[in-house]
């Protein structure tokens, strides 16, 4: 079955997809059903980030389900959040869409953005419906809190400051080529089941990543403020250099310690890509990067999940790698288009 959007409406829509939700945060006073939502934050300082998604640049609706694309949206508000060391709280979703869409297809959409906010105890507050010329826009607006002598900044690593990542580089960037790839192969057909066992964890990774909040539960368990973090959705040396340049310092990573998956690896071979450099410039990680005062270096090697992997230095020397081999070059972002030759 599918219903026009045109037959309910703009406001019959909106309610058709809301009208269910219920807050649980005490801070949300108001959320849906008004000219504006109200929030109230006295004891803690509040975090807003803003994230844009169009069809076509950030996905593609040929393999990512309306629903994991919802999620994904969601979780991807949540990690800039986490990313100051902050606890996400309420959430806004606006979509422009053209007529090819339908009012179930936006009910998928939304019930991925629904279970998202169940899992990480979000309410969703508000948002706006548009018609559109050209595809899917998606704009998330993720509101949270933090204690205000907790909030971590890209702008305060210090020189001798420990360089730590969470969980593994490369995987999400590896999901999606495969599914370039898969894309390419099966060109034209209407339905194509290609086959990706063994690959089940890269997909993930690109379609249904997770935020770390887990991470940040286990920092603040252990008492740990990182001098500065964070979250990994261009790569890894792209979010590094943005914490020295902001941060007027230099860094040091090495190549062995970089945390790659199996699969990863895998699939990097098959490509014919150098691993490294899948790791380095790999997107949607949605991992944690930060930095944390040397003497924490004992504590910080006993926390699961958390590699080391370098350390900060004097703006005077640069951002470098330092290869298998123990030559040392410098460090630069090289960006990803969605394939790569």
């Amino acid at each position: 079955m599918r219903t026009e959007i045109a037959s309910l409406g703009k406001f019959g829509l909106i309610s058709r997809l809301t009208d269910h939700l219920r807050t649980n945060n005490s801070s949300t006073i108001k959320g849906m059903g008004d000219d504006a939502a109200v929030l109230e934050y006295s004891k803690k300082d509040v975090l807003i980030t803003t994230d844009l998604l169009l069809e076509g640049i950030h996905f593609d609706l040929t393999y990512v389900a309306l629903k994991l694309l919802g999620y994904k949206a969601a979780v991807s508000g949540f990690s800039d959040i986490y990313a100051m060391n902050g606890h996400p709280k309420q959430l806004t979703v606006s979509v422009g869409l053209s007529k090819r869409f339908s009012v179930e297809d936006l009910e998928e959409f939304y019930s991925g953005i629904e279970y998202a906010c169940e899992r990480y105890g979000v309410d969703i507050i508000g948002g706006d419906i548009s018609s559109s010329l050209t595809g899917l826009t998606i704009g998330i607006t993720c509101v949270g809190e933090a204690d205000k002598d907790k909030i971590v900044y890209r702008d305060r690593a210090k020189n001798t400051d420990l360089i730590c990542v969470s969980g593994d580089l490369g995987s999400a960037y590896m999901g999606l080529q495969l599914l370039e790839r898969e894309k390419a192969v099966h060109t034209g057909e209407k339905d194509f089941s290609p086959d990706f066992a063994g690959k089940e964890y890269l997909l993930e990774r690109q379609l249904r990543p997770e935020a770390r909040k887990n991470i940040i539960e286990m920092l603040t368990e252990t008492h740990i403020v990182p001098t500065s973090m964070i979250d990994i959705s261009d790569g890894l040396a792209s979010e590094l250099l943005h914490i020295c340049k902001q941060s007027k310092v230099g860094c040091v990573i090495y190549e062995e310690r970089i945390p790659i998956d199996y699969q990863t690896a895998m699939m990097a071979e098959q490509f014919n890509l150098n691993l490294t450099t899948v790791a380095l410039n790999g997107g949607d990680d949605y991992e944690l990067l930060f930095t944390v005062p040397l003497t924490l270096h004992d504590k910080i090697q006993t926390l699961e999940g958390i590699h080391l992997i370098g350390h900060i230095v004097n703006e005077e020397e640069g951002a470098n790698l330092v290869t298998r081999d123990k030559t040392q070059i410098p460090l630069t972002a090289q960006g990803w288009t969605k394939t790569e030759e």
